[in-house]
């Protein structure tokens, strides 16, 4: 359990019995106390109130506690909030921790100290509030904790450490810097100091284009980042019986789709995580898809027409398509109008089941962009598993420290540079400083926004409501 404000220190002996007073950045052992049985001992101001004597025999001590606990001390500003804060690590029984709540409202309520229970994120967002974080970095608490693969957690603790703040840094620098000198041509362009040299035109674009030319990069590096965070939707279509299941199978590394020789298998969509070089795959398999105009449509069973209508819905979902073509047969008219359709598309075309062809039968020229795979000998699969990394924008995801990852980010990003390109034009148009100043002064503010210098409270209330309870 975690205690964060002004009345933290005050709560700890009514709640947990310690042998020595609260020290700042110290852990030491501690009994929880039986709300219904023990009574706090000392002057109860949380910093020299003790609770119960250690020292006394261990079934003694144990009729007044219901577990052991690890109570760790952080006075404020030197805290993770900027507050007074306890953490108290018990074994983590349910029942305990209920009762440690209760005991803490209880007791708050009791003696006037203003204790409720913690809102989704709350910590961080005092964090944030009291200087402890910027925004990008209280994102990242969230994004750690909701990692599903190292590099997911990497990314996280790079923004955590402020690499994305690091990043806009210099372009930030340099937009007061012109700022500033526009602001003082401006204040003393009468000739009241001799020493304040009017800005050239020249200078201005120069100073706008060291912001823009990093900014630039950043927002360019916010496709790989919502990769890295997001993950990927990633599905496999085709005809019936073009090895859609085999190849799911395969690159799962296990068996977890039906396989047979018999076309039409797979029903319905089949869904399973893959962490796929860091980056975390919702690999989908589907049902074979049929066009209208096929001979076999007659025969499709209502199971097969509702499992291609739901393989068309992961078709329009998907991040990433791979069309599969079973190698063994010539390239089908039906299949044609079906690559056709994914011309606008992420996609990847793939053959399947080249090891049954003959090592010496020539390759036709509208099979030359296919990815030659087989699920039986794993021909073809690292050059697959590569392919599918660089369609997304994946490979290489970690290179840019500090990248763009939500679409926050991304629009505070794209507003700057959007501001610094009107103040550009009115520059290179021979305006008014002080409408060039009009559009810095907004790209600051979108930079501020992004790291949450002026943020709007409904912006904070939407971050931090995605997070649990007691982060």
């Amino acid at each position: 359990m975690r205690l964060s404000g002004p009345s933290a220190l005050a709560l700890v002996p009514h709640l947990v019995s310690l042998a020595s007073p609260l020290t700042h950045a110290r852990a030491q052992f501690g009994r929880v106390l039986d709300p219904h049985r023990a009574a706090p001992v000392g002057n109860g101001n949380g910093k020299n109130g003790s609770g119960l004597n250690l020292n006394q025999p261990q079934n003694q001590a144990a009729d007044f506690s219901i577990d052991d606990a690890i109570v760790t001390t952080f006075h404020g500003p030197h805290s993770y909030t900027g507050e007074d804060l306890v953490e108290m690590a018990a074994h983590g029984s349910p029942v305990v921790l209920e009762a440690l709540v209760r005991a803490a409202l209880e007791v708050g309520r009791r003696l006037d100290l203003r204790v409720r229970s913690a809102d989704p994120g709350e910590f961080t967002q005092r964090a944030f509030l009291s200087g402890r974080l910027d925004l990008t970095q209280a994102e990242a608490v969230n994004d750690l904790i909701s990692a599903k693969t190292l590099d997911q957690a990497r990314a996280a603790a790079q923004q955590m450490g402020g690499a994305m703040s690091r990043r806009v840094a210099p372009a930030k620098e340099s937009l007061l810097h012109i700022i500033a000198l526009l602001e003082a041509g401006m204040d003393f362009a009468s000739g009241e100091l001799d020493d304040v040299d009017i800005v050239t035109a020249e200078a201005i674009a120069s100073s706008i284009e060291k912001s823009h030319s990093p900014l630039a990069a950043l927002a360019a590096s916010f496709r790989h980042g919502q990769v890295v965070r997001e993950g990927l939707a990633l599905a496999l279509i085709g005809l019936p019986n073009a090895g859609k299941s085999s190849l799911f199978n395969k690159l799962l590394a296990r068996d977890r789709a039906i396989v047979t020789a018999a076309p039409g298998t797979t029903r319905d969509t089949l869904e399973e995580s893959l962490d796929l070089k860091g980056i975390p795959v919702r690999l989908i398999d589907t049902a074979g898809l049929r066009g209208n105009n096929s001979r076999e449509v007659g025969e499709i069973s209502e199971a097969e027409t509702l499992g291609i209508a739901r393989s068309r819905e992961a078709l329009a979902d998907a991040d990433l398509i791979l069309f599969l073509h079973d190698a063994t047969h010539q390239l089908t008219r039906e299949e044609k109008q079906l690559i056709a359709e994914l011309a606008a598309r992420p996609h990847l075309l793939v053959q399947t089941k080249v090891d049954l062809l003959h090592p010496e039968l020539p390759r036709p020229e509208e099979l030359e962009k296919f990815l030659r795979t087989s699920a039986v000998s794993g021909e073809g699969m690292d050059d697959l598993r590569v392919a599918i990394l660089k369609a997304a924008n994946a490979d290489g995801a970690l290179a840019d420290s500090g990248a763009l990852n939500n679409l926050r980010q991304q629009e505070a990003v794209t507003a700057a540079i959007a501001a610094l390109d009107t103040a550009a034009t009115a520059n290179a148009n021979a305006l008014p400083h002080e409408l060039i100043l009009v559009d810095l002064h907004s790209a600051l503010r979108s930079l501020d926004t992004l790291t949450g210098s002026t943020t709007t409270d409904d912006i904070l209330a939407r971050i931090f409501a995605t997070f649990c309870i007691g982060k």
